[in-house]
This record gives structure tokens, C-alpha cells and sequence, in this order.
């Protein structure tokens, strides 16, 4: 399909791949050579996020670019009362064996957005194959709904919006998905200009499908839910790996969070800084975090 083709272009040398787990299928893009990395992205996007930095990776890494479950061309499985297939726990199991499915028994991690969240719980619960974290604009589930502020919940109006019961935003957003994707990702402090339009056809193609609205949804379903009260379960129980955070000093997790101080909550080993841009870092400022991570991970 031509979409794939255009895809292709934006990830050089990369092989593209669909790979089983227990619960799904999760579509990929790997290349390089070197230590494992996996990356993963967030709403409402694909892998493709990554494409200007997986290139300048992959000279140093081995590079493993992959949809989330219910995004993309990942599969999207049915839901349950309590959202548990969308869970970040079970999401970060699908990330575990399909690291284990590539060869790669210990690997780095980088997540942006959602993708950061099923990363955290990919280092608590596989720690013994996580060897460094980085997240991208998030402080923690948890601790952003407790801290809920006016600021906050109108800036992330989204987090209570695609909360409420199914099917009320399914069907408000299904009514015209191009104008919410849009809206939603054009509202930061860089516009659309992050997105190249190869790049934007592809979210716009991914996300007008049905699945992937619900999908969505019940990801930050699962996140107002089942994910805190994982959260909750881990009791004092703390990330061991060393992890960077890095968050867009023109976003909202610096107007809204501490992100150093709530991560330190929540990791033994914690540092990080804002870096000159939104929201859609690895899109708006891809020299910077392709540095970043070079230099944290190498």
C-alpha cells in the first residue's frame, strides 16, 4: 500500500515487522547495530514519531520502534469492564516479549506521552531487563490526576474527556477524527509544525480507524483506573534503573509539574532537564533528544 511505502521512506534501512505476543500483534520498525533500544510512542500517534531520530540511533543502537498495542497497525484487542487489555501493565508485557521475541534480553527504553507510561511500568516489572529509562514529557500517571489543577485540566482536557464511559467520545470523535487529531496535537506551544506531512498522513490514516479511537480511549481509561491501582499495589516499590527525564519548557508539564521532584517519588536515580520546545519533542527539536539519548544511553 502506498502509505507503507511513504512509511518506509522515513525509516532507512529499517525492516518492518508484526510480531505475535500472548495478547496481540505488534507492528515494528527495527535497525542498527549495537545495544537494544526501544522506543515507543504516544497519543495520538504511532511509531512514526520516532522517524527523526531512529536514523541518527541506529549508528550507535539497535533500534526497536514499536506501535503500542490499539495504535497504529498494532492489533487492537476487545476491552473488559475493568479496562485490563489496555492496561500499561499488559502493555508493557506485549513490549517485553517482543523485545524477547528480537533476541534482546536486556535493553535501554525511551517513551514519549503514553508510550513513556507503559515504559515505567516496563522497568518496574520486567527491572531485571530494563537497563536505563527515559521518558519524554510526563511526570507520573498518579501523581498528575492527584495534582489536578484548573491549569492542568484545561490544558488536558483530553485526560477527562476520553475518560467517560463508552461509546459518548468514540462517537464524538469518529465524527470527524482529521479535526480532532488535529485540534488535540496542533494546540501546543509549536502548532503543527513539528509534523512532517508524510508523518501527519500517516497518524491522520491510522487514526480515523474505528478501533483506534475505542483503542485510545481505553487506554486512558485503563490509566484512570487499573494503572493507579498498580500504582498503589507497588507500595514504596521504585524504579532501579538509572532514568532521564526530559519535558518541553514550553508544555505543560513545566507550567503544571515539578517532573523532577514526582519522579524521584517514584526512581532511585533521577535526572533530567527541560529542553527549548513542546510537547512532540522528538518531532519539534529531533537533534536535541537524538543527543540526549546518545549520550544518556551510550
Amino acid at each position: 500500500m502506498i502509505e507503507h511505502v511513504v512509511t518506509d521512506r522515513l525509516f532507512p534501512g529499517f525492516r518492518k515487522l508484526d510480531i505475535a505476543t500472548s495478547g496481540t500483534t505488534i507492528r515494528l520498525r527495527t535497525g542498527g547495530t549495537g545495544p537494544a533500544l526501544l522506543l515507543l510512542h504516544g497519543y495520538p500517534q504511532t511509531h512514526v514519531l520516532w522517524h527523526k531520530v531512529a536514523p541518527r540511533l541506529a549508528e550507535r543502537f539497535t533500534v526497536v520502534a514499536a506501535d503500542l498495542r490499539g495504535y497504529g497497525d498494532s492489533g487492537k484487542p476487545a476491552t473488559d469492564a475493568g479496562h485490563t487489555p489496555y492496561a500499561k501493565r499488559v502493555m508493557a508485557q506485549d513490549m517485553a516479549e517482543v523485545m524477547t521475541t528480537l533476541g534482546h534480553e536486556s535493553f535501554f527504553v525511551c517513551g514519549h506521552d503514553r508510550g513513556a507510561r507503559v515504559a515505567h511500568r516496563l522497568a518496574l516489572d520486567h527491572a531485571e531487563r530494563v537497563k536505563k529509562l527515559c521518558v519524554l514529557d510526563i511526570a507520573p500517571t498518579r501523581e498528575m490526576y492527584a495534582g489536578t489543577t484548573d491549569a492542568f485540566a484545561r490544558a488536558y482536557w483530553h485526560w477527562f474527556f476520553l475518560i467517560t464511559p463508552a461509546p459518548f467520545p468514540e462517537r464524538m470523535i469518529a465524527a470527524d477524527p482529521d479535526a480532532y487529531w488535529l485540534k488535540k496535537c496542533g494546540s501546543g506551544s509549536a502548532g503543527l509544525a513539528p509534523f512532517t506531512p508524510e508523518a501527519l498522513a500517516e497518524y491522520l490514516r491510522c487514526f480515523r480507524d474505528p478501533a483506534t479511537i475505542h483503542a485510545s480511549c481505553e487506554d486512558y481509561r485503563a490509566a484512570a483506573t487499573i494503572d493507579i491501582a498498580h500504582d498503589d499495589a507497588d507500595g514504596d516499590r521504585k524504579v532501579a534503573c538509572p532514568m532521564r527525564v526530559l519535558w518541553g519548557q514550553h508544555g505543560v508539564i513545566e507550567r503544571c509539574f515539578d517532573a523532577l521532584e514526582l519522579w524521584r517519588q517514584r526512581a532511585v536515580d533521577v535526572s533530567g532537564r527541560a529542553l527549548p520546545g513542546g510537547h512532540y519533542l522528538a518531532e519539534e527539536l529531533p537533534e536535541e533528544v537524538a543527543g540526549e539519548l546518545q549520550a544518556f544511553f551510550g
